[in-house]
């Protein structure tokens, strides 16, 4: 994967399960298709249960079409709007791995996938497919929710000083720079004591002045703000902003460390929006 940002994507990886919960996803891979030219790759991976290996591959014709018919409805979707898309059907043992290798190997810019659930992941730490995907580290992952719509004119960034957080507001400035309907960013800084009010102002008051040198366009907010939970103070804030996109450091390596509690995993559960995580990438993306 190239270092492109979100407003410049060239490929865009959309997974999807055949379910109403990826309307939301799909919706935004072909409004994010149509703003940056792009290709989309839409991925169906379909778990093999281990239990049953000696039926493995003996799919139902009927979950084949069902699957088939899924996919060529997306296709047809792109179409409709002029975008590219090809569609790739797999089996696999690990279907969330293969998701993201999928996204690897066709070198996408971003994947996209649906939020399961009405809590998100709050109800669905473990064995959230969504979950586990964000964990393997894909460098930008947008988990959007099931009933979504994008305009495009406002985003929030969560900042904390991190080089997780540091690449969530290069890439908020960079939309600044390349997404023509962008309007507003607000630059969000949550801390738990008073003491820590001076830096997180300092912080947020870079970050905007970065990005007001690079997109004059667009309004930046600094947002220095108390709290002793971080997660619901960004989703309420999000919420009161009526944001279209949170981004926010992945600060992963790893399932096992994502799912700890983790303030960007409890960020997207909490989401009314879609929720960008950014990892930092490996050598040679």
């Amino acid at each position: 994967m190239s270092g492109r940002l979100i407003g410049q994507a060239e490929v865009i990886a959309l997974a999807t399960d055949g379910s109403s919960y990826s309307d939301g996803a799909v919706q935004e891979a072909i409004f994010l298709a149509q703003s940056c030219g792009a290709k989309i790759v839409a991925l169906h991976v379909m778990p093999i249960d281990q239990e049953s290996m000696m039926e493995a591959y003996a799919l139902p014709d009927a979950m084949h079409e069902k699957i088939s018919s899924h996919l060529n409805k997306i296709i047809k979707m792109a179409k409709d709007a002029d975008v590219a898309c090809e569609a790739i059907f797999e089996e696999s043992y690990q279907p969330d791995k293969a998701i993201v290798e999928l996204a690897r190997q066709h070198k996408a810019d971003i994947l996209i996938m649906g939020r399961h659930g009405r809590a998100g992941l709050l109800k669905l730490l473990v064995g959230s497919m969504t979950a586990k995907v964000i964990g393997h580290g894909f460098p930008r992952v947008l988990v959007v929710p099931k009933d979504y719509a994008n305009s495009g004119e406002r985003i929030l960034v969560a900042v904390d000083g991190s080089e997780a957080s540091n690449m969530a507001a290069e890439e908020a400035v960079g939309m600044g720079v390349h997404c023509s309907n962008l309007k507003e960013v607000s630059v969000v800084s949550v801390v738990s004591s008073e003491e820590g009010l001076a830096n997180a102002r300092e912080l947020t008051a870079a970050v905007c002045k970065k990005g007001f040198e690079a997109a004059p366009h667009v309004a930046f907010h600094p947002l220095a703000l108390l709290g002793k939970h971080a997660p619901e103070v960004i989703a309420a804030t999000a919420r009161e902003r009526n944001v279209d996109m949170i981004l926010v450091g992945g600060h992963g390596k790893g399932l096992s460390k994502l799912l700890m509690g983790h303030v960007t995993e409890k960020v997207i559960g909490k989401a009314h929006c879609a929720v960008l995580v950014l990892e930092k990438r490996k050598e040679g993306e």
